[in-house]
């Protein structure tokens, strides 16, 4: 099936709703909807600080998104990528939809000069591992964090 990227635009609002929503109730978590204006706003405007965001749809209908943002790092000269959110609609799931999205990003992080992309998802989601492996190196790093989500 054919996938089209493209970056999130405000007319996407309810379809963002609901496909970050599914994202997070994924996760088993739910946010006031204060967070979810405040992260839409910031994901279409222009502080390049901001994260950005991908939508992917297939049969013209809104089906996966992708959150990133590029930063600086320590232990090299250009920006990284690091891939925050990353969801397809389960009904679309095994179609190539996260693959599109990865790769679309990857494209992107070429653009503005960020040879490296990462990300992180917890070790039993073993049907987005699946996809990972394939597309990126798995690492050894575990993840430590104080507070917040």
């Amino acid at each position: 099936m054919p996938v089209d990227i493209r970056p999130l635009e405000a007319r996407d609002r309810s379809d963002w709703d609901r496909l970050w929503g599914a994202y997070l109730a994924f996760y088993e978590t739910s946010l006031p909807s204060e967070i979810y204006d405040t992260t839409f706003a910031r994901l279409i405007g222009d502080d390049p600080q901001d994260y950005s965001a991908l939508l992917a749809t297939a049969d013209g209908r809104p089906v996966g998104l992708a959150h990133y943002v590029f930063h600086r790092h320590c232990w090299q000269i250009e920006n990284v990528c690091y891939l925050q959110d990353l969801y397809a609609d389960p009904d679309y799931r095994g179609q190539g939809i996260g693959r599109a999205l990865i790769e679309d990003v990857y494209a992107r992080a070429d653009a503005a000069g960020a040879p490296s992309v990462y990300w992180t998802t917890q070790y039993f989601n073993e049907t987005a591992r699946r996809l990972y492996d394939r597309v990126a190196e798995l690492t050894p790093f575990i993840k430590y964090q104080r507070g917040g989500v």
